[in-house]
């Protein structure tokens, strides 16, 4: 068993800022569980198109406001409470709240090695 807080992982390399927000990856790869738990910001005004290849992911909702669009043009408003699963490896555009942060308990199977980051420039999306 152990215990690991926000604080602790920010003085790893597991705190990432990827691009249009921060991700504290509390459990990855080297911890044995076959998942990754972050805990994730999205900036408020920000918009990322996304694309997870090799992991499948789950997002849950626990403050703030924000929206997933699918590429098919789905727009789904995501409040406290909601649960977002990209089970196809869904490429999607992720967008902060327009004056609030979107906070996310994110999921990712299988896991992360933790230091992962995204490349936003381009338009084709980060992917990893």
């Amino acid at each position: 068993m152990f215990v690991r807080n926000l604080k602790q992982v920010e003085e790893t390399s597991h705190f990432v800022e990827w691009g249009s927000g921060t991700s504290h990856r509390l459990l990855t790869e080297r911890d044995g569980m076959g998942l990754t738990v972050c805990h994730t910001i999205v900036w408020a005004n920000t918009t990322s198109l996304l694309e997870y290849r090799n992991h499948l992911e789950a997002c849950y909702c626990i403050a703030g406001r924000g929206e997933i669009e699918h590429m098919a043009g789905n727009v789904f408003p995501i409040t406290p409470g909601d649960i977002y699963v990209l089970d196809k490896n869904d490429k999607h555009y992720l967008r902060g709240g327009r004056d609030e942060d979107l906070i996310l308990v994110s999921i990712f199977n299988p896991p992360l090695k933790g230091t992962e980051r995204h490349r936003l420039e381009g338009g084709e999306g980060s992917a990893y």
